[in-house]
């Protein structure tokens, strides 16, 4: 069993066995040990190990701060007090302490435990471990878990090391500490019923700036509120999806800025309002003309169609090598599945036979190569004109639509080859975001959960070399 006891020099803490003396790095000032150690067990069948002891009484602390008259102990009472955990097993100190009472105005104070943590049943010690291991990238149940802590505890000290990091006196967000060029806007589900929230991030260090719950025009406002005009005047450029919202209220506060639409958002619309519909529209018309076999073939075709030659190729790739699409099985009896070919001879055919699917498949290749890293502005607004005039020369409704989409934005698009800059790095937070619900089972407090992705952004990504290849 071991010993806690303090030297009055040093304030530090040991451990003493029957066969040897263990250090414990822990400075507990003023607490004398008794010599008495229990053990108990946890609700969760963890060892306990109650150490007993009591508080030195130092000549100041007997002043009353009222009268400065010398104080009585009034009556005494047990306080207990988690500690370190060691060797797997959770440490409690119980700690003597008095009230005292002044005779003369009759204050009263309790006797002062200097290693107590404020507002927590905990030592210091274990209020800075538990910090630590929060810091690590540890989640709330996990270093409760390691603690023995209740997990609205641990919550509450992460709450309060995020505040301490990322706001002022818990109440208002810090402002950026670096003037930003490029930022990126973007909204993710908050809760569910299509309760959304949106983020404006730092483009080329990747730090949240800014979170509100909505996605309207408010949320834009609100920051350049919060980050003042003169800095949004270092700002060049912002990239967002097509939300009208966003954009408008940029141009409405800042003119100056340019508004960039990526690659990913262009052809997810024209992936999902342009060629979903045609081949629906085309599987319909098929049908009705009596082509049964024409129709058939237009069945569970949207990844083909929605997908790149280059994409194709590669799993046809796949499957020439006899690469296992799914594992065998013995426990439960799977059968072992290949990866199947024939992607690419798929899609010609379907295009072959089908003028309106080759007039999108060419829409987007030009797509491609107007969004290509080494075009020129002046390049890419004639391939998206050339594009529009394609889209109108078809008379499908479907790419008309298209056509008025490039026509609006289209300034945003011929942006992108300017600035160079996209989406991903916000669609990358929004991964880390689910991840992070994830992690924590849910966050039913905002305030708590905006801080956390503010945090997450601002950690590095470390690549594990043992498995990630290394890059040259």
């Amino acid at each position: 069993m071991a010993d806690y006891s303090q030297t009055a020099s040093t304030g530090q803490s040991s451990a003493e066995s029957d066969c040897c003396n263990l250090c414990i790095p822990s400075y507990l000032p003023g607490f004398i040990y008794d010599g008495k150690t229990t053990e108990h067990t946890s609700e969760s069948e963890r060892k306990v190990y109650w150490f007993e002891g009591k508080l030195k009484m130092p000549e100041e602390e007997l002043v009353c701060p009222k009268c400065g008259f010398r104080m009585h102990r009034n009556q005494k009472s047990n306080v207990h007090l988690r500690h370190i955990p060691i060797g797997g097993a959770f440490t409690d100190l119980c700690v003597e302490h008095y009230q005292l009472r002044c005779p003369r105005c009759h204050e009263t104070k309790s006797q002062n435990i200097q290693f107590k943590a404020p507002g927590h049943r905990i030592t210091n010690d274990l209020y800075n471990h538990t910090r630590d291991l929060l810091a690590w990238g540890l989640n709330n149940k996990t270093v409760a878990n390691l603690t023995g802590l209740g997990q609205n505890t641990v919550k509450e000290i992460d709450k309060k090391r995020l505040q301490e990091l990322y706001t002022i006196d818990g109440k208002k967000l810090r402002k950026p500490e670096r003037q930003a060029r490029f930022l990126g806007i973007d909204e993710f589900l908050l809760h569910h019923g299509h309760r959304y929230a949106t983020h404006i991030t730092d483009l080329e260090t990747g730090h949240v700036l800014w979170i509100q719950p909505g996605k309207k025009k408010q949320v834009v406002y609100d920051f350049i509120d919060f980050v003042g005009l003169d800095w949004m005047k270092g700002v060049q450029a912002v990239s967002c999806d097509m939300n009208s919202d966003f954009q408008k209220a940029f141009e409405e506060k800042c003119p100056h800025l340019e508004i960039v639409f990526d690659y990913f958002h262009v052809v997810k619309n024209f992936n999902d309002k342009a060629i979903s519909e045609i081949r629906k529209d085309e599987q319909k018309r098929l049908l009705a003309e009596g082509k049964v076999k024409a129709a058939n073939m237009l069945k569970g075709s949207k990844f083909i169609l929605t997908s790149s030659l280059e994409e194709l190729r590669r799993k046809d790739q796949e499957a020439a090598e006899g690469k296992v699409f799914r594992k065998k099985g013995t426990i439960f009896k799977i059968e072992e599945v290949m990866c199947k070919g024939g992607w690419e001879e798929r899609y010609k055919a379907l295009i072959k036979e089908n003028k309106l699917l080759f007039t999108a498949d060419l829409i987007k290749e030009k797509l491609k190569y107007a969004y290509d890293e080494r075009i020129q502005a002046e390049e890419m607004a004639k391939e998206l004109k050339e594009i529009m005039n394609i889209c109108e020369a078809s008379k499908d409704k479907h790419l008309l639509w298209f056509s008025k989409l490039i026509k609006e934005h289209f300034n945003g698009m011929v942006a992108r080859a300017k600035f160079r800059i996209s989406n991903g790095m916000m669609e990358g937070i929004n991964n880390k975001i689910k991840t992070l619900r994830r992690q924590g089972y849910g966050y039913p407090d905002d305030e708590y959960f905006f801080l956390k992705i503010i945090d997450a952004s601002r950690k590095d990504y470390i690549r594990n070399e043992r498995s990630h290849r290394k890059c040259d």
